[in-house]
């Protein structure tokens, strides 16, 4: 048994290392999406849609059925907003996948079905916990880019320009991804859509308070007729001076953060290499019932403590 597991961990680890060096890079990610773009735009008529695909799946039929799946929309915007192309059936199914295999190889170990299903859980929750990653280093280059953007703006509509115009200038100026997400603000308001509609839409897929601001701006001066200009050059500056009190705060806090995570992931890494050298010793304590009893109550007070240690830590700006 143990042979076998250690086999499985084995092979995952040399699957994701295989997978994070041979993906592709950013510029060739780039280029296909661009070859993509010219194919479709260059293809005869064969009954294609120029509806926006939601992103649920590639099948008509599966999309519809995931799309019933409560949570679905939630999953969907995640995905949106961490910027990648994956689709919802597919994270479901590999969170599935993930739930089914990791309990049943726990449950042979662990004869707790309550030990099974936590197991299960927590690796199914992976592709969600690297979505958040994701997510997160995204809306903090997004913070770093976005006064710049700003001034870029205001700086067009200094010299005259309209604001579509400025907001196209934007999305082929900047660097990604604030790039990406103001040319389909760009695109959205050229094809149809008002530019209050594109402008929330651009706050839901980055909610951050600095693009709120941004698109408080915009509606008021699209709405009240105010001069935009100085208005942008005030939000660039706030979002500016929330980039360096964010900057200051971490840099204050690495040490604390640093400390969180290594109290947090301490007894974890421990039980698993325990479990790994002395597994005829380990078990004990997940057949006995007080050592299941020891184990339920640990894992509490571990909740706990990660929640504290995380409000302590969190420091809003």
């Amino acid at each position: 048994m143990f042979n076998v597991l250690f086999f499985l961990l084995l092979f995952v680890v040399c699957s994701a290392v295989l997978l994070y060096f041979l993906r592709p890079t950013k510029t060739e990610t780039a280029v296909q999406r661009h070859l993509v773009e010219i194919q479709d735009s260059i293809a005869e008529d064969t009954g294609k849609t120029i509806l926006k695909d939601e992103g649920y799946s590639y099948h008509p039929l599966l999309a519809r059925m995931v799309r019933r799946i409560p949570g679905s929309e939630k999953v969907l915007e995640l995905i949106q907003q961490a910027g990648k192309s994956w689709t919802v059936s597919s994270v479901i199914g590999i969170s599935a996948l993930a739930l089914v295999l990791s309990g049943w190889i726990v449950s042979l170990m662990v004869p707790s079905l309550f030990l099974s299903l936590l197991a299960g859980i927590l690796v199914a929750s992976i592709p969600f916990v690297v979505l958040m990653a994701v997510r997160e280093r995204r809306f903090r280059k997004c913070d770093e880019l976005l006064p710049h953007a700003v001034d870029l703006m205001a700086r067009g509509l200094r010299a005259g320009h309209a604001l579509a115009a400025v907001l196209e200038m934007v999305g082929s100026e900047v660097g990604e991804p604030i790039s990406s997400e103001f040319k389909h603000m760009h695109e959205e308001h050229a094809l149809g859509l008002t530019l209050r509609e594109a402008t929330m839409n651009l706050v839901k897929r980055l909610p951050r308070d600095d693009v709120r601001f941004l698109a408080t701006a915009i509606i008021l001066q699209k709405e009240t007729g105010a001069n935009l200009a100085v208005i942008l050059d005030k939000t660039a500056a706030v979002a500016r001076e929330r980039a360096r009190l964010r900057g200051q705060i971490r840099i204050y806090t690495a040490q604390g953060r640093f400390s969180g995570v290594t109290v947090c992931l301490m007894p974890f890494i421990l039980a698993f290499v325990l479990c790994l050298t002395n597994w005829n010793m380990e078990k004990l304590i997940f057949t006995e019932h007080a050592g299941l009893v020891l184990i339920y109550v640990a894992l509490g007070l571990m909740a706990l403590g990660i929640a504290v240690i995380r409000k302590i830590i969190d420091i809003k700006v």
